[in-house]
């Protein structure tokens, strides 16, 4: 008979029974150690998931817009997406920014971009989370100077920043300065959020980009939990306690179409996560818990038959929930062409709205559990993903296993298996190689103008004639001091950002310090 695998490899059964279940369905309660159920013992009875809905492109002021727009129409989490100079550490006006400014999410050069992107909004009342990773760190000292200009509680203040920079170089490529410095800075931020910012979480540990890059579900855990361990034991090492740092580390996963294979993964990394955190230290449970947000998967999404989208968007939503994530951000139908419409982007936030009112999936905590399938789908994610785990411990952990290229190779290898399957018809995507449609509906695009840049530079030029620039060299020349001595460097850059200093131009300082990755 033919066999039907999951894309990680695991074979599916005709049917399930009890005599699948090596041991008994333990009767492990939602809240509970180790939180297969979910790491709330009510979950969305209580309170629903953060509905987020990632967005960010042109001008500071243009984002600004959308996001009012999406607070008018119920979301309860603002998540910023930035445009790639911003990400690798590159003014609007340098050389190599040119044609990529605003383009792929928002350009941020200042302080003064940070005030108009958030115009109107006050910092204290919403969670915002900012996928940025390099510069994760300069763009949470502009998030905080301006939470201090608006006279915000800086111990009240809610959101998260990416700041996984080990997944840059296995998946993503945003990354800057070495793997050592980098992760230098990132227990910096761990230290310094500890003790300033005690409610934000200080990394959002990426699977999301892995799978993007062509991983399986159990490779998207397993080099998750690997990185995430790695990033626990450099805390350990700089004397910062588990108990404390461990509560505000998050995670954030992707979410695809083989439904029951997605809340089988969810349901294992959480129990995994809550292992390996016992066994680093851990004493209190909330540092055990994992809490996530999830994204629906872009690389499902298919630019033939846009509208066939909404529905994998629906089914991987429904995965999200069912799965217990805390926090979900729906793509718009018309990503795998532009940047999403207002329009997709608005279907987008409503199909959260309707499977979290309408379709009963939110009334009862981990509905899928005791399933026979479901429950040894999990074992079975959970199994095969600390073989790999192991693996990538035999050669020294994650920052080695990146080294040495382990982790990208595995990731390239699943990636072109996944795509020649699709080649071979081996597996099916619809609108693409099966029930192809001869009249395609094309919707309407949103291109970003390259004019962009032009503005961004003159803003850059007014802010330069206008700040004390010799107030400037010496804070830049502070963070320079300060990254050669190994102090921590986010007092500095604050400093640096209230000043008016560039994104650029700190993160060209410490060019000159750590070097730059190739």
């Amino acid at each position: 008979m033919k066999k039907i695998l999951t894309d990680s490899g695991i074979e599916i059964k005709k049917v399930y029974t009890s005599k699948d279940i090596s041991k008994p369905i333990p009767e492990e309660m939602p809240g509970q150690y180790p939180f297969t159920r979910g790491i709330k013992e009510d979950m969305y009875r209580g309170k629903l998931w953060t509905m987020r809905q990632y967005a960010g492109f042109s001008t500071a002021e243009e984002s600004n817009q959308r996001y009012h727009y999406l607070i008018s129409q119920g979301v309860n989490g603002l998540s910023v997406a930035f445009d790639l100079p911003t990400q690798i550490g590159y003014d609007s006006d340098h050389a190599l920014a040119e044609g990529e400014v605003g383009k792929v999410g928002v350009a941020i050069d200042s302080l003064e971009d940070m005030e108009a992107l958030f115009k109107g909004i006050q910092l204290k009342d919403i969670s915002t989370s900012m996928t940025i990773n390099a510069t994760g760190f300069i763009l949470l000292a502009f998030y905080v100077a301006l939470a201090k200009k608006q006279g915000a509680d800086l111990t009240r203040l809610q959101g998260t920043i990416q700041n996984d920079i080990l997944k840059e170089y296995e998946a993503r490529g945003t990354y800057i300065y070495p793997p050592q410095p980098s992760m230098c800075i990132i227990t910096d931020i761990f230290e310094w959020c500890s003790k300033e910012l005690p409610r934000w979480n200080t990394i959002s540990i990426s699977g999301y980009h892995i799978r993007e890059a062509g991983s399986t579900a159990v490779q998207e855990i397993a080099f998750t939990l690997s990185n995430g361990k790695a990033y626990v034991q450099a805390a350990l090492k700089k004397g910062l306690d588990i108990n404390i740092f461990g509560k505000r580390l998050s995670f954030f996963f992707n979410s695809h179409n083989n439904l029951f294979e997605e809340v089988a993964k969810f349901r294992a990394a959480r129990r995994m996560w809550a292992k390996m955190m016992k066994e680093l230290g851990a004493t209190d449970e909330k540092a055990m818990m994992m809490r996530f947000h999830t994204q629906t998967g872009g690389s499902t999404l298919t630019a033939q038959q846009p509208l066939n989208n909404i529905t994998r968007v629906t089914l991987q939503t429904l995965a999200a929930v069912l799965g217990g994530t805390q926090s979900l951000h729906t793509n718009g139908y018309d990503e795998a062409l532009n940047l999403p419409t207002e329009e997709a982007a608005g279907i987008a936030l409503k199909t959260q709205q309707i499977v979290a009112f309408e379709s009963g999936v939110a009334d009862t905590v981990d509905p899928l559990a005791g399933s026979y399938f479901v429950e040894k789908l999990t074992d079975q994610v959970e199994a095969a993903s600390w073989e790999l785990i192991e693996k990538v411990d035999s050669l020294g952990g994650s920052v080695s296993a990146i080294e040495q290229g382990f982790i990208q190779n595995e990731i390239a290898n699943s990636a072109y298996i996944y795509q020649r399957n699709i080649e071979t018809n081996h597996k099916i995507i619809v609108g693409v190689n099966a029930f192809i449609a001869d009249n395609e509906i094309v919707p309407p695009s949103f291109k970003i103008d390259d004019n962009i840049r032009l503005v961004q530079i003159e803003k850059l030029m007014a802010l330069r004639e206008k700040r004390d620039n010799s107030c400037v060299e010496k804070c830049l020349k502070n963070i320079k001091v300060g990254a050669a001595k190994n102090e921590n460097l986010m007092p500095l850059v604050i400093d640096a950002v209230e000043n008016l200093c560039t994104l650029g131009e700190i993160s060209d300082s410490l060019r000159s310090v750590f070097g730059e990755y190739k």
